[in-house]
């Protein structure tokens, strides 16, 4: 299972979208194809982030990765977060994931993006596992919290 990596466009609305609704499922979310539409739908038409998918040679969705560019103000640089990387069951272990990963970094080098940060739930080791063999490390001294606004 080979997998052509490219980078999303409103065409592949559709595609993404049930993978998008797969992912979510995945992170304990109910199944909802039309808000996974749509919102996959406003992330392509505004261009506010970046998608890369996988799909075999019949046009079925293997994975994709979604970043959404941000700027560290510190270094008044661009960079990238990994908001979603997903692929299918059937797809896993395969490098898809690797495959994703690798766009999403080929792409910051092309547009001279200063790094790419991310957020891993814990007891998600394969992906612990992929993220630090592509380099990515911890940052110490670094606390992630959130507000859930309602």
């Amino acid at each position: 299972m080979s997998g052509e990596i490219r980078r999303a466009t409103f065409t592949d609305v559709e595609v993404v979208a049930q993978l998008f609704d797969e992912y979510r499922q995945f992170s304990k979310q109910p199944s909802d194809l039309t808000l996974a539409t749509k919102f996959i739908s406003a992330r392509l038409v505004n261009k506010d982030s970046i998608i890369f998918m996988a799909e075999d040679i019949n046009g079925y969705g293997l994975g994709f990765c979604q970043l959404y560019p941000t700027f560290n103000s510190v270094s008044a640089t661009a960079t990238l977060v990994v908001a979603d990387l997903y692929v299918t069951q059937h797809a896993r272990c395969v490098g898809i994931g690797r495959r994703l990963m690798s766009s999403a970094i080929d792409y910051a080098k092309a547009k001279a993006i200063s790094g790419i940060t991310l957020e891993i739930r814990e007891g998600h080791s394969h992906a612990l596992a992929l993220f630090q063999s592509l380099s990515f490390v911890h940052k110490e001294g670094f606390l992630s919290y959130s507000l859930d606004i309602e």
